[in-house]
C-alpha cells in the first residue's frame, strides 16, 4: 500500500491486482496496512505510472466529479476509454476551474467544428458544465464544452478501432493517405502532415469517414452554399470531386453535396496555409 495523497492510495486487491482506491482519509495513518471496503468509495485499475504524480496534486472534488463524468461517458460513448481518462479530465478540469476563478479567458478556435464533427463528445461537455455550475458554483462559458470534449477525444483507448474499419475496402488510415495524395497531386503540393490545419483536416475526414460508414450524413442546413462555394474555390471543388470519386470507387458510397462543402472548405484552408 502507497500513499498518492490524503484520499487516494496504491494498494492490491483481494487477488493480489494493483488498483488505486479512493475514499475519505485513506491516505491518513501507517503505511502498509490493509483497509476495509466500506472505507473505499472508487477503484481504478490499468491507470499509468506517470499519470500518479498528477493525482498527487488534484482536488478530491474535482477527482470525483471527473470520475463520475468518464462513467457516463463509458455509457455515452461507442468506443473505449482509456484507464486513464478520469485523471486527464480531473487535470483539465482544475486548471479550467484555476483560471475562471482568475478570469482568464482562452479562445476555443475548433468550437464549430467539434460541435459538429463530435456531437457525442460535445453534449457530455456541455452536461459538465451545467454540473460544474451547480456542484463548484462556477460559471464557464459554454465554449469550455469544447475543451472537455477534445479531452475525451484524446482519451480514446490506444487500438480501439475505427466503426466499421475492419469491413471496409480500405482501412480509414490507408483512405486519409490516399486523399491527401489527390490533394498534393491537384495542387502540386506537399502537405506538412504535422501541421495543425493538416490535423483539423484529418480529424475532419475520419468523422467523415464514420459517418459514411454509418449512413449518417452531416446535416447543418448549408446546402445553398454549395453552389456559391464551388464557384469561389473552383480549384478546391475540382479536388474535391476527384475524392468523391475515389470514395465512391473504393466504398461504394456517394458523397452528399454537404459533406463536399465542408470538404472544399478544408481543402482550401490546408492548400492557403501550405501558399496557394
Amino acid at each position: 500500500m502507497r500513499k498518492i495523497n490524503n484520499n487516494a492510495v496504491i494498494c492490491l486487491d483481494s487477488t493480489g491486482q494493483e488498483m488505486i482506491a479512493m475514499g475519505k482519509g485513506l491516505g491518513f495513518g501507517p503505511m502498509p496496512r490493509e483497509i476495509s471496503l466500506a472505507e473505499v468509495e472508487r477503484t481504478f485499475y490499468n491507470i499509468d505510472e506517470r499519470y500518479v504524480a498528477v493525482m498527487r496534486d488534484l482536488p478530491a472534488d474535482v477527482l470525483d466529479f471527473s470520475a463520475r463524468i468518464i462513467d457516463i461517458a463509458r455509457n455515452e460513448l461507442p468506443y473505449t476509454l482509456s484507464p486513464n481518462a478520469f485523471l486527464t479530465l480531473a487535470d483539465h478540469l482544475a486548471f479550467t476551474l484555476e483560471r475562471a476563478r482568475k478570469h482568464i479567458r482562452v479562445k476555443m478556435p475548433l468550437a464549430y467544428d467539434v460541435e459538429q464533427l463530435y456531437p457525442a463528445e460535445y453534449r457530455i461537455g456541455r452536461y459538465a458544465l451545467k454540473r460544474i455550475q451547480k456542484e463548484f458554483r462556477v460559471g464557464l462559458p459554454q465554449t469550455e464544452a469544447v475543451g472537455i470534449a477534445i479531452n475525451l477525444i484524446n482519451a480514446r483507448a490506444d487500438g480501439e478501432p475505427e466503426p466499421e474499419q475492419a469491413s471496409s475496402a480500405c482501412t480509414d488510415s490507408e483512405m486519409l493517405e490516399e486523399i491527401t495524395e489527390i490533394v498534393e497531386n491537384h495542387f502540386n503540393l506537399i502537405v506538412d502532415r504535422s501541421s495543425f490545419n493538416y490535423a483539423r483536416y484529418a480529424t475532419h475526414m475520419q468523422y467523415l469517414f464514420g459517418r459514411l460508414h454509418s449512413q449518417k450524413a452531416i446535416s447543418s442546413g448549408n446546402q445553398q452554399m454549395y453552389a456559391s462555394l464551388r464557384q469561389e474555390f473552383p480549384e478546391a471543388a475540382a479536388c474535391a470531386e476527384k475524392i468523391a470519386a475515389l470514395i465512391r470507387s473504393r466504398w461504394d458510397c456517394a458523397l452528399p453535396e454537404e459533406e463536399e462543402l465542408y470538404l472544399i472548405l478544408h481543402i482550401n484552408r490546408i492548400c492557403i496555409k501550405e501558399g496557394l
